[in-house]
């Protein structure tokens, strides 16, 4: 047959290609058929649609690789499109339609047709290299590039010009000039327009340091520069956040106005006010969570742009005096920020923030520090989060100090998370924390027992597990929870941006409540999760299970780079 692919480089650049193909028919028997249309791209392609003609009429057809969209009642003509899962096709890898159907006479139908490029909403993707090392499961070359698309397409701000995501632009352009400070930029939260500071800086935390322990994996996947520029983006606020020696906008944007708003953060037009910690309003927690995120975006940059590197790393020094010596936490200081993101405390982050000044210093005084506050955190960690920071603390100091406290730490923590402990499983393997995200804090919490193995602390069973909670997510539990990647992954995400027509086109509440898949695809983004006995279904409406947020992705991307580090060395538990 005559097919015709045409289709957009992954890189941007459009390309068409004639290529001949027939239908091979595998099996036939007593009027029953199977065939399969086989297709090899030279380049990467996204988003296809097969149009088929039979030489004879068949009927009862039926296929498990696409969706049809027009069925011909004389059995000759036949269109479908490609599932959310299998739409996008690094270069290379074979696209396999297998179509089982049933004819009448003598003649074994043969089968023609033009695969056409759909393009789902114009968004081109980064290229993915050839894979290297260890085989795996899942691919986690696709899942990093598509959970960094994720992070660009929650930028607020003036939108740089090789923008990736096409239905963003520029947004919350006004951003502090209510107190007269530049603060545009940074993330949107979730899926709604607040920028909360702490789980932004908590987000960023872990990224940059699932980049400094597996850049290699960033590498491989073809991944780095989009990575610094992923992270940079935050920094980049952080450092325009921090106003003052002992001044720390913290929050911009009113949580309930913000939620009476269904629409594209590009037609915001609610009042956005901005608050801020001082000396008489102290947030500890959240300026320590801010200056471990600098220090850690100091060692990332600290080889790559040794200016930018040391400007971070001043920011980090000075926050960290602030949350030092001017104790509080911060939603007492700041009540709009407690209906939505409430701190328990911030001694937490009075360890971690010390482990990563020290990480970044060498300067033994922030390592006292951390260990003079270890006695609030010890023990077993309830779970790593935006919140508590007890696991990855322990293990940064286990990692600098090597004392066996802290290694104990760890060992009560993961006794506690694996099977046999106290952390409910759902029948399918996810170890269930929270009914809120409950994917963030498996996910988390598999990427500190990768960090954990890399320190020698039980690698191969702590590996085995992290893998089985990253593979949960990616499709192990029956499918897949990652918008636009894997078997059956959610398109209707609690995501306001997504779920609103291209421009000019109006966006309201109606668009929350539809049925119908978003408009536009937020790839990579990591759904809240299922329930206790691993009952999930697909609703933009259930924002417990189906909101997407920047802190559900850290952890999870963080610990997708721990196992393609692994699969680079060939050490992947099995």
């Amino acid at each position: 047959m005559l097919l015709v692919f045409a289709f957009a480089l992954l890189l941007g650049e459009a390309l068409t290609e004639d290529v001949t193909v027939n239908m091979k028919v595998t099996k036939h028997y007593s009027g029953h058929f199977e065939g399969h249309f086989v297709y090899t791209p030279k380049h990467g392609i996204k988003g296809w649609e097969l149009k088929i003609h039979f030489s004879v009429p068949v009927h009862n057809i039926r296929q498990w690789d696409g969706d049809w969209i027009q069925k011909d009642p004389h059995g000759e003509h036949f269109v479908m499109v490609n599932e959310k899962s299998n739409g996008i096709l690094p270069a290379g890898q074979p696209l396999d339609i297998r179509i089982l159907g049933e004819f009448s006479g003598s003649e074994v139908p043969k089968g023609t047709g033009v695969f056409v490029d759909l393009s789902h909403d114009s968004q081109t993707l980064p290229p993915l290299p050839h894979h290297t090392g260890q085989a795996t499961k899942y691919n986690y070359d696709e899942v990093l590039m598509k959970s960094i698309l994720f992070y660009d397409a929650q930028r607020s701000g003036k939108l740089p010009a090789n923008n990736p995501i096409p239905w963003r632009g520029d947004s919350a352009l006004h951003d502090g000039k209510d107190v007269g400070h530049d603060l545009t930029g940074g993330w949107y939260d979730a899926g709604d327009h607040v920028k909360f500071g702490l789980p932004m800086a908590a987000s960023t935390t872990l990224l940059a340091w699932g980049l400094l322990q597996w850049k290699d994996a960033y590498e491989a996947s073809g991944q780095l520069n989009r990575m610094y520029d992923c992270i940079k983006w935050p920094l980049d606020y952080f450092l325009k956040a921090h106003t003052g020696t002992n001044e720390l906008y913290i929050q911009v944007g009113d949580g309930s106005a913000d939620h009476s708003f269904w629409g594209r953060p590009e037609n915001m037009t609610m009042a956005r006010p901005s608050y801020k910690i001082t000396t008489s309003k102290p947030g500890s927690d959240v300026a320590g969570e801010t200056a471990a995120a600098l220090a850690a975006g100091y060692l990332v940059f600290k080889t790559k742009d040794h200016a930018y590197a040391n400007k971070l790393l001043s920011h980090a020094k000075q926050l960290y005096d602030f949350s030092k010596n001017h104790k509080g936490i911060y939603s007492k200081s700041v009540p709009a920020a407690a209906k939505y993101y409430k701190s328990a405390s911030y001694e937490d982050e009075a360890v971690w923030a010390g482990c990563w000044l020290y990480y970044a210093t060498n300067d033994a005084k922030y390592l006292a520090d951390a260990e003079k506050h270890h006695p609030a955190i010890a023990g077993g960690a309830w779970g790593q989060s935006w919140d508590e920071k007890n696991a990855g603390a322990n293990l940064l100091l286990y990692k600098f100090t090597k004392k066996d406290t802290y290694k104990q730490d760890i060992v009560q923590t993961y006794k506690s998370w694996m099977p046999g402990g106290s952390i409910h499983y759902t029948p399918k393997g996810l170890a269930w924390r929270l009914e809120w995200g409950t994917l963030r804090y498996a996910q988390n919490m598999a990427m500190i027992a990768l960090m954990a193995a890399d320190y020698g602390i039980n690698p191969t069973s702590y590996r085995k597990w992290a893998m089985g909670q990253v593979n949960y997510a990616l499709g192990d539990g029956g499918r897949s929870y990652v918008v636009g990647f894997g078997k059956n992954p959610p398109t209707k995400p609690h995501h306001r941006a997504a779920s609103c027509p291209d421009m000019p086109a109006t966006c309201g509440w109606d668009h929350q409540r539809t049925n119908q898949p978003d408009p536009h695809v937020l790839y990579g983004a990591l759904v809240g999760g299922p329930g206790k006995n691993d009952d999930y279904v697909d609703e933009r409406t259930d924002y417990k299970k189906n909101e997407v947020a920047c802190d559900y992705n850290a952890g999870f991307q963080s610990a997708v780079a721990g196992l393609k580090h692994l699969a680079v060395h060939n050490n992947l538990p099995h």
